[in-house]
């Protein structure tokens, strides 16, 4: 059984006050230290504010973003190395805002992959389609050619699963909109048996958390699908109290609730 993943994606939001805020929160909920495993993305500013407080907790950080160079002239970025030295297990790469707004392309995704694993970090990688994609039939055709960029990724023996798949269909994400439990699920299930094109054992293993407006009310019958191991939370995550009760709709299912 897949261990289940609740991860807060706080985007550009948020002070020192609010993070501690937040932070503290959470950790005052007393969530059981391994199901589910909870990790917060605050932007760069906030890691510190936030590290500062859940150190030597069950709960994790990361970075959203990260350059695909440790160091070097390259003004406004940050690098694995930088976000592993604040204590970050995680980060976010290839968000459907960096695809879209910075037009970071898949080959670029893939570099930022591998720059992530070099330095230790477990990416969280996202994939998504669009409305207008999905209106037309290409949600496959676009799953498979992001996929297609990053398996190589995965250990060429397979023997670990050293990266997180994100679905968030980007008309899901911020819209208030989001896929039904069967539309996540069938997205998910398509996800892992390209993984299971590399390698079978492996796509047994890897997690593929689902992300696009999940919200308390909606968590329980996104998490309790068969391929859906944990969410990706936006708006939800910057509400202490949404967030925690998404976090507890998950320890139950983590729990064979």
């Amino acid at each position: 059984m897949r261990p289940i993943m609740v991860a807060g994606n706080w985007k550009m939001n948020g002070l020192h006050a609010d993070a501690q805020h937040l932070t503290q929160a959470i950790l005052d909920a007393a969530l059981a230290p391994t199901v589910p495993e909870v990790v917060l993305f605050p932007p760069f500013t906030l890691i510190a504010s936030v590290a500062a407080l859940a150190r030597g907790s069950s709960l994790r950080w990361g970075g959203q973003n990260l350059f695909w160079e440790n160091h070097g002239p390259y003004t406004g970025e940050i690098s694995g190395p930088m976000l592993r030295d604040h204590g970050c297990r995680y980060v976010l790469v290839g968000h459907s805002e960096r695809r879209q707004i910075f037009q970071e392309s898949d080959e670029i995704v893939f570099r930022k992959v591998m720059a992530a694993l070099h330095a230790g970090l477990t990416p969280v990688v996202c994939v998504g389609e669009s409305e207008q994609e999905r209106e037309s039939g290409q949600t496959w055709e676009v799953l498979e050619r992001q996929m297609t960029a990053i398996l190589p990724a995965l250990g060429a023996n397979g023997q670990q699963a050293n990266l997180i798949i994100a679905y968030e269909p980007i008309w899901a994400i911020g819209t208030g909109k989001t896929a039904s439990p069967a539309q996540a699920q069938e997205a998910h299930a398509y996800l892992r048996s390209l993984v299971a094109r590399k390698n079978p054992a492996l796509a047994q293993k890897v997690l593929i958390l689902y992300g696009g407006s999940v919200k308390a009310n909606n968590a329980g019958a996104l998490f309790a699908e068969e391929d859906i191991d944990g969410g990706l939370v936006g708006g939800a995550s910057l509400q202490a109290g949404e967030f925690v009760q998404i976090c507890r709709v998950a320890e139950q299912i983590g729990r064979g609730g």
